[in-house]
């Protein structure tokens, strides 16, 4: 069984080339370099996710952003770290509209956030929003009532 495993993990472009003339050593130097060639292009994979993700508001923006910290840890195990700046920068830029004034007050700050200082004000803004808008829709709600009101003393 063990070994039905190892043949299925080996690609098939290594299935029975080594000869007995090459040494295990210029074989697991080919296998390196195969998979070497597959990081690449999975460093290129996630770092385009990165870069693309954007936050629908939907769901809950700390784990929205720990997936992106996420994909920067694994990113960093490939050999392509992001600094947390550079981190911080991209998590603002994928913000929706909504968070346009966040934005521009974490721009005219002369401090910089760590990712978990981020976060955190993330959270804050986000519940901000959430009272606001509960209060327009309370007030808009309210006024409803009142024209009703006045409609039916009127009549």
């Amino acid at each position: 069984m063990c070994m039905m495993i190892m043949k299925r993990s080996i690609p098939e472009a290594f299935r029975g080339s080594m000869t007995e003339n090459e040494s295990a050593k210029g074989f697991l130097e080919e296998i390196e370099q195969y998979f070497a060639k597959n990081e690449k292009s999975e460093a290129s994979n996630l770092l385009s996710k990165l870069v693309s993700m954007k936050y629908k508001g939907k769901g809950n923006i700390r784990e929205y952003i720990m997936e992106m910290s996420n994909l920067a840890s694994k990113l960093k195990s490939l050999k392509l770290e992001l600094s947390e700046d550079l981190l911080v920068h991209l998590v603002l830029i994928s913000l929706p509209v909504h968070f346009g004034q966040f934005k521009v007050s974490y721009n005219t700050q002369k401090d910089k956030w760590s990712l978990n200082e981020l976060i955190s004000h993330c959270v804050q803004e986000e519940e901000r929003q959430a009272r606001d808008r509960t209060e327009s829709a309370h007030l808009a709600s309210s006024s409803q009532n009142k024209i009703k009101k006045r409609a039916r003393d009127v009549a």
